[in-house]
Parts: structure tokens; sequence; C-alpha cells
């Protein structure tokens, strides 16, 4: 299974952006989803979004329109682009590839 490894998580003020990455250990190209998730203090682990290998894309509701999801086969990468970043995002997210594999988490925190 791929080792996956988050950053670019941190503080950022209400309305602001973030992109996170997600590196993998080695190719994701044959990879058929990878996904971003994460877990709000006191609640359950949230998808937010996945990307197919096809390159097609869904968003949880919470977020549809404010992040996209992009992957890089060439690079090993999958990325999170975050707009207009509301408090309710703080939580910790999670890169996540098929079958099974999660990366240690990344903080988000979206606060004044």
């Amino acid at each position: 299974q791929a080792q996956l490894v988050e950053s670019g998580g941190g503080l950022v003020q209400p309305g602001g952006s973030l992109r996170l990455s997600c590196a993998a250990s080695g190719s994701i190209s044959s990879i058929d989803v990878m996904a971003w998730y994460r877990q709000c203090p006191g609640k359950q682990r949230e998808l937010l979004a996945r990307i197919a290998s096809s390159g097609s894309t869904s968003y949880a509701d919470s977020v549809r329109d404010r992040f996209t999801i992009s992957r890089d086969n060439a690079k090993n990468m999958v990325y999170l682009q975050m707009t207009s970043l509301k408090p309710e995002d703080t939580a910790i997210y999670f890169c996540f590839a098929v079958p099974g594999s999660w990366g240690q988490g990344t903080q988000v925190t979206v606060s004044t």
C-alpha cells in the first residue's frame, strides 16, 4: 500500500485559502481513487472529495464550489485547493488512497 504524507496545513483567516498536498511513496497512476477526508474535534471522519484515475471528481455538499481536488500522477501527488475557508472547516485533513492507505493528517485552523 502507498505511504502518504500530507502537508500545507496551518492557520488561516476566514475567507482565506490553503492548498494541501499529499505525497505518495510510490506511483499513484494505478490507484483508482484517491481522496481527502477531514475530522473535526468530536466528530467522525468526513469524506470531502475524491478523484478517480480518469480524473473524474466528486465532492461533499459542504465543500463543493469551494474546494478542488486534483492529482498529478507524474509527481505522485494529490492536492486539495481550499478557498473561502470558514471556521467550521477547522479540522485535521487526511489523504486517502484505495484500498486503505491513510496519511498522518495535517491540521487546518480557520480563525481570526
